[in-house]
C-alpha cells in the first residue's frame, strides 16, 4: 500500500511503499536525513529554506517528514508481526553488510 507524501513540482508522486520512499514508483531512499546533518546542508537551506529532512534527493518539510516517519512506523509494525518478513529483512541486512565489506 502506497502512502502519498507529496507531489513534486514536476508532477511526480513521492510515496512511502513499505520501508522505502519512492519517487515516481522508483526507490529514492530507505531513510530520512535531517538537513542539519546533511553534508550539503548549506546548499539545501539556500534552495529550500523550509526543508527539515531529505529523502534521497527530495527535500521534505517537517509535515512531510512526519508522514514518512509515521508510514515507516506502521510498516515496521507489520514487518515485526510477520516471520517471513523478518527473515527477509535479516537477509537484506546481511547482503548490505557483505556489499559494504566488498564481498560480492
Amino acid at each position: 500500500m502506497a502512502i502519498l507524501v507529496k507531489t513534486t513540482q514536476d508532477g511526480r508522486k513521492l510515496e512511502v511503499i513499505g520501508l522505502a520512499v519512492c519517487l515516481a514508483g522508483r526507490l529514492e531512499a530507505c531513510e530520512l536525513i535531517e538537513v542539519k546533518d546533511h553534508p550539503n546542508r548549506g546548499a539545501i537551506q539556500a534552495a529550500v529554506p523550509e526543508a527539515t529532512h531529505m529523502a534521497g534527493r527530495v527535500p521534505l518539510t517537517r509535515e512531510e517528514a512526519d508522514i514518512v516517519l509515521a508510514a515507516f512506523s506502521r510498516a515496521e509494525a507489520n514487518v515485526l508481526a510477520d516471520p517471513v518478513a523478518i527473515h527477509e529483512r535479516f537477509r537484506i541486512a546481511t547482503l548490505r553488510k557483505a556489499y559494504e565489506q566488498g564481498i560480492e
